[in-house]
């Protein structure tokens, strides 16, 4: 960013000045400062019109918290699984072995069914999206929607 005569870099209100050496305690007087952005740049202002995640990030968003939210309760309901099927003659070890066991298979199998769920609804709801140009809540009601269908 090219520093214009008559501008003073403390004013602009985009940007604030960043000294690399404030916490050396150098007896110097330090006159190059960096002047940092402090908002995102965009290469053109129509991006800047646009604040939504991509399509990329919603998949992996959407997916991701879906697996993670499936996988946790599936070995919530796992744990509760393998405590009612305890037997009367099993060991400490035994007991841990098949509550690993199942909270281990129960959580795999809710996380992968409710992930490819977040998986459909992120593509759905970028399509939308896409079609239509809107960001509102009624792209993520129609996404919903046709996941559920």
């Amino acid at each position: 960013m090219a520093h214009h005569r008559g501008s003073d870099p403390e004013t602009e209100p985009n940007t604030r000045l960043y000294n690399p050496y404030q916490d050396l305690n150098l007896q110097v007087p330090i006159t190059n400062l960096y002047k940092l952005p402090t908002s995102p740049e965009f290469l053109f202002p129509e991006e800047s019109l646009h604040q939504r995640r991509s399509w990329g990030e919603n998949l992996t968003f959407y997916t991701g918290s879906a697996y993670l939210g499936g996988s946790v309760s599936g070995a919530a309901v796992g744990l509760f699984s393998a405590l009612k099927n305890f037997e009367q003659g099993d060991t400490l070890k035994l007991k841990i072995n098949r509550i690993l066991n199942s909270s281990g298979h129960t959580g795999r199998t809710w996380g992968n069914r409710i992930g490819v769920v977040g998986l459909i609804y992120a593509g759905l709801e970028s399509g939308v999206v896409a079609v239509t140009d809107r960001d509102d809540v009624w792209s993520s009601v129609a996404a919903g929607l046709a996941t559920g269908a």
